[in-house]
């Protein structure tokens, strides 16, 4: 028999596993729509797709051997959807479907592909809002953060600047780094990026973490000058550079610096293993 007809059913069950998880994903399409800091979310099923067919010829060389632990990974799946559902919390709710995912390529494909299949769907966890308790836990002090570096790096210009929290006064104007401006969301962004550098590198294990855990700084630089550049301009020309189309365009220039932070620590790491 075919080594590979368990990927007839393995077809058929996730046509019911996306049945019945319809109604967590409509929500979930939802958020990407109304939270800014996961617009990014769009983009992620699309890239976990890529990993998986840039492995494709590996996955059909690699013998189908079903193992049946991988129904433990199922229930706890399931359960955790069950109790998600009861208890409201929606990135239990979603987080549940990439364990069950995983459950499913265990039971019908084996550890072979589960091993080669783990990181692919763990990526997509990048996709799922974080809790709001959270992410407000996360948030605030990263405000703080930024706000107080901002300070420091204004001040060495020459600039007048006084802060209370996260809030910086200047000659002209007064600007509060809000929750959008804390660098969380280009902290979430870094971490997606560097895990598909991660993927499609030639990195030894040990630095491929270094360049993923390289995306912290690049996302904290990069919302810095962002930050600063804004203060630098408000100082001048006031509050209104802080609003508008230049604020939404300092939030692309954010995401370009720290891709080409990520690129060139990249291009480090690389020519540290080359030579």
């Amino acid at each position: 028999m075919d080594n590979r007809s368990p990927l007839i059913p393995l077809l058929l069950v996730l046509g019911g596993i996306v049945v019945l998880y319809y109604p967590f994903l409509q929500t979930l399409f939802a958020d990407w729509g109304t939270n800014d800091d996961y617009s990014h979310g769009y983009f992620i099923p699309f890239i976990s797709a890529y990993m998986i067919y840039s492995v494709k010829d590996r996955l059909k060389e690699t013998p189908i051997s079903p193992d049946s632990s991988g129904i433990v990974l199922i229930a706890a799946g399931l359960a955790l959807l069950v109790v998600a559902k009861i208890g409201a919390e929606y990135f239990l709710q979603r987080f549940s479907l990439i364990v069950v995912l995983l459950g499913l390529v265990l039971f019908l494909l084996g550890r072979q592909h589960f091993k080669m299949l783990l990181l692919p769907i763990l990526y997509l966890i990048f996709m799922i809002p974080l809790p709001a308790i959270i992410w407000n836990k996360i948030s605030f002090p990263m405000q703080l953060f930024g706000s107080y570096l901002t300070e420091q790096v204004i001040r060495l210009l020459g600039i007048p600047v006084f802060r209370e929290g996260n809030i910086l006064h200047l000659t002209e104007t007064t600007l509060e780094v809000v929750a959008a401006c804390s660098g969380l969301r280009s902290l979430v962004t870094m971490f997606a990026l560097s895990g598909l550098l991660i993927w499609i590198s030639d990195l030894s294990s040990g630095r491929k973490w270094l360049l993923f855990l390289a995306a912290a700084p690049a996302a904290i630089i990069a919302n810095i000058i962002r930050l600063t550049t804004t203060a630098m301009l408000a100082s001048v020309y006031g509050s209104v550079v802080a609003q508008g189309f230049l604020h939404d365009f300092s939030g692309l220039f954010t995401f370009v610096v720290g891709l080409g932070l990520l690129l060139l620590a990249n291009k480090i790491l690389n020519r540290k293993t080359t030579h």
